[in-house]
């Protein structure tokens, strides 16, 4: 299989793909900018924002797992003292 020839005809059928399902193209080429770059800033946006979440979330998560599973050497200490 040469993927240097497979890979850009893939993502050309992809891109017509797309294009049928959006029915865009039917649009003139100044509507389909405005489509094509609205729809880019909102996938940008909603992957930003699901990185700051995931983030945080995960970070929140690791520490109630690290209170609930309790340091053991804090926890010795705590019945030494």
């Amino acid at each position: 299989m040469d993927v240097k020839r497979s890979t850009p005809s893939y993502l050309y059928w992809l891109f017509c793909q797309f294009e049928l399902i959006t029915c865009s193209y039917l649009m003139e080429p100044w509507e389909k900018l405005l489509f094509y770059s609205f729809n880019l800033a909102m996938a940008g946006l909603l992957l930003y924002a699901a990185y700051v979440c995931l983030a945080f979330h995960l970070r929140s998560a690791s520490q109630l797992l690290g209170s609930l599973l309790g340091n053991p050497r804090e926890n010795a200490l705590s019945v030494v003292k």
